[in-house]
């Protein structure tokens, strides 16, 4: 399932929000139908394409008739419930403006229930809010992650006056969540609206890995010079319960032989796995004239390459050894120790895709308990298998 990832580089506001859901793809005339089905008569909705900083943004703007100069949280909820959205959308957008009504009453000492919503009661926070939740819908991302917020400075005037910035009560919706001051100079960058969006969508820090897919902008009324007032939004896909991966780089030597007999290139294999190979591999190869082959291949750390490439010519009848730099991408492991039948034997853990572990019992060990002590070497290995599932 794909996955939303919101990047407030420059805050977030409700109106931002439904910006970067039409840049990634929201029915932009959905969204222009969305006061008529919330009850909300003559509003219209203009979308627009803007620059912020040289970003091409969706710029999201209500043309609103004389409204009520905003609304109690029972209203709210009595306008949401009337206009048939669905239950998901219409809880969080409940849970949005209940938290609103608790942070404002908190910070008036009043219950939040007879909280006047000045702004955040307007009809252009109300479809930002329901517009947003239910565009995520829309869109089909269930899950939604937050990266840190860039707050702002100075201070907003509001329907209580000057207030310092980020306001208090959008301080309180932001409890929990990673935030960060400034850019200098910027003004308030976080509305309550926005806020409280991130409260109720976001299910914590972005994915330490993850899958771009897309990605649009949504911009801001303010457009100030050298700075891009807009909210990224990423659509990916998650890569659930990544494993641990190791990335190193390492070096891939190839030599092609066809006048070698199979037990010296089984020696040479050998003789380059005690000199340090990470792996040896033999392969069937066709050369020049059609005889048959075998393609010798080492990977070997930077540090061991020369040692393993003069290896190949001492021990192959080759006159050539290619040589590559690859990147590779290996599961963490660790070496740990089981006792089988009063010996020791090393045992290989890794920790694969989903959690999974894989412990391998190492072989040379399991042969040497097998003829210490005169077991099969598959009852060993068994042994040690099942000793290995308790570490």
């Amino acid at each position: 399932m794909p996955i939303a990832i919101l990047d407030p580089f420059s805050g977030i506001s409700g109106d931002m929000t439904l910006g970067a859901l039409v840049d990634v793809g929201l029915d932009a005339d959905w969204l222009r139908g969305l006061p008529t089905r919330l009850g909300l008569h003559g509003v219209e909705v203009r979308v627009q394409d803007v620059l912020r900083g040289e970003l091409a943004c969706k710029k999201v703007d209500f043309d609103i008739p004389p409204q009520p100069h905003g609304r109690h949280i029972r209203e709210i909820r009595a306008l949401v419930a009337a206009a048939g959205v669905p239950d998901t959308v219409r809880r969080r957008a409940d849970a949005a403006f209940t938290a609103i009504a608790e942070a404002e009453g908190e910070m008036h000492g009043v219950p939040a229930e007879s909280v006047h919503l000045h702004e955040v009661g307007a009809v252009d926070a109300i479809l930002d809010v329901v517009g947003a939740i239910w565009g995520f819908e829309q869109l089909g991302l269930d899950r939604v992650f937050c990266g840190a917020l860039a707050l702002g400075d100075g201070s907003v005037v509001a329907a209580h006056g000057r207030l310092p910035v980020p306001a208090p009560a959008t301080l309180k919706l932001l409890e929990g969540h990673p935030v960060r001051p400034g850019p200098e100079s910027s003004g308030e960058l976080v509305t309550p609206t926005g806020a409280a969006l991130v409260r109720v969508l976001s299910s914590g820090p972005p994915p330490d890995q993850y899958v771009p897919r897309r990605s649009g902008y949504g911009a801001g009324t303010r457009d100030p010079k050298g700075r891009a007032n807009a909210l990224r939004l990423i659509v990916a896909d998650d890569l659930p319960d990544a494993p641990e991966l190791v990335t190193e780089e390492i070096i891939l030597l190839a030599a092609d032989v066809d006048d070698l007999s199979p037990e010296y290139v089984a020696a040479a294999a050998d003789a380059l796995r005690e000199l340090g190979a990470l792996d040896v591999v033999t392969l069937p190869v066709t050369m020049k004239k059609g005889r048959p082959g075998v393609r010798v291949e080492v990977l070997a750390r930077a540090g061991d390459a020369m040692a393993l490439e003069l290896a190949l010519f001492r021990h192959t009848t080759t006159l050539g050894v290619r040589r590559t730099t690859a990147r590779r991408h290996a599961l963490a492991r660790e070496r740990r120790t089981v006792t089988v039948l009063g010996h020791e034997i090393g045992v290989k853990v890794a920790v694969g895709p989903g959690g999974a572990r894989h412990a391998k019992p190492e072989f040379d060990d399991v042969r040497r308990v097998a003829d210490a002590t005169g077991r099969a070497a598959r009852d060993v290995f068994f042994l040690a298998a099942q000793a290995a599932e308790q570490l």
